[in-house]
């Protein structure tokens, strides 16, 4: 189970650091270019320490499928970027992609 805090908080840190990618202008501005930094550093880290008791491609598909949902949100809540509906679409077949592999994962 702790492995899946780990992978949450790897979530939660990489999905900060592309935020910050955006805010930090090309790393010309320093705080954001250091949660930059830091983020995909802990994500990684995190990542690393998930991988010693689930299987790669079950770590892989959580943490990329829950990242681009949030960052998803992120951008439309901070940026105003909203989605249209075939990203929406799309975003819930990756949902549905992470549940299925979830559900029936044999190991």
């Amino acid at each position: 189970m702790l492995a899946y805090l780990y992978l949450a908080i790897a979530i939660v840190a990489e999905v900060s650091a592309t935020c910050a990618l955006k805010a930090s202008a090309e790393f010309t501005r320093i705080i954001p270019s250091l949660i930059v930094i830091v983020g995909y550093g802990v994500s990684f880290y995190l990542m690393a320490l998930v991988l010693e008791t689930m299987p790669v491609g079950i770590t892989y598909a959580i943490w990329a499928g829950l990242g681009i949902i949030l960052v998803a949100i992120v951008g439309a809540v901070v940026y105003k970027e909203i989605p249209d509906f075939p990203v929406i679409m799309g975003m819930a077949l990756i949902i549905a992609g992470v549940v299925v592999i979830h559900v029936f994962e044999k190991h």
